[in-house]
């Protein structure tokens, strides 16, 4: 695989909003509020994953990679734009656009106390931290944790360079450099291989056809099932 610089791949263009909100399994519109922000009954409410508002449809990797990491805390009941402030102290502290896209944040020993430590500064609310201190140590929140799960870190600058949509399937990723930024088996599109399976192919053929082992054309199925609802 080609060995792209980190800013590079973190600045490349991927996908339009509402394509972000299908991978991650947003509601419509989620994804164009995080980055663009939006406004409601008079008050404007700045994006968070983007340090201002551009009016661009289109969504970089290392701004997918970071949405990515908000929609672990969708469900936590506080709002994501509470989470602005941290995210904009991180943007300076770690002197970069996309803090959240690389390890330092999250499995390195001084970049957790920093994390810490701006979480305290802007009070952020518990719900959306992503450290905490237990047992005198500080460890990764439960939403933190299942995103250091799915993502899968260079060696060297330890930038985010996959995305697995489903931690459990190890098989099945996102990746910028193959297939537009869809979701993959390998470079098969896991879409592709459910539709021939509703086409009536068998595993056996399709796991031929795209010198797939078996079990990749497997999880491909079970990825693009739990996708669409029909397995859990």
């Amino acid at each position: 695989m080609t060995n792209t610089p980190a800013v590079d791949l973190l600045e490349r263009p991927l996908y339009g909003l509402a394509q972000v909100d299908r991978l991650l399994g947003l509601s419509s519109g989620t994804a164009r509020r995080w980055l663009e922000g939006y406004k409601r009954r008079g008050k404007r409410y700045p994006p968070v994953a983007r340090a201002e508002p551009t009016g661009s449809e289109v969504v970089t990797w290392g701004e997918f990679v970071e949405t990515r990491l908000l929609a672990e805390y969708r469900d936590a009941g506080a709002s994501i734009m509470l989470m602005r402030p941290a995210v904009e102290r991180l943007r300076e502290k770690f002197d970069t656009r996309y803090p959240l896209a690389y390890a330092r944040p999250y499995l390195d020993v001084a970049g957790r106390e920093l994390v810490w430590q701006v979480q305290d500064d802007v009070n952020l609310d518990r719900e959306l931290q992503l450290v905490v201190v237990r047992n005198d140590q500080i460890v990764l929140t439960e939403p933190a944790e299942r995103f250091t799960r799915s993502a899968v870190f260079r060696p060297g600058d330890q930038v985010v360079e996959r995305i697995r949509p489903h931690f459990e399937i190890e098989q099945v990723v996102i990746d910028p450099l193959r297939q537009f930024g869809e979701p993959v088996v390998r470079s098969v599109r896991t879409e592709i291989i459910s539709e021939q399976v509703r086409a009536g192919e068998p595993l056996d053929t399709i796991a031929e056809l795209y010198e797939l082992p078996r079990a990749d054309v497997e999880a491909a199925l079970r990825y693009e099932l739990i996708r669409s609802g029909v397995a859990a």
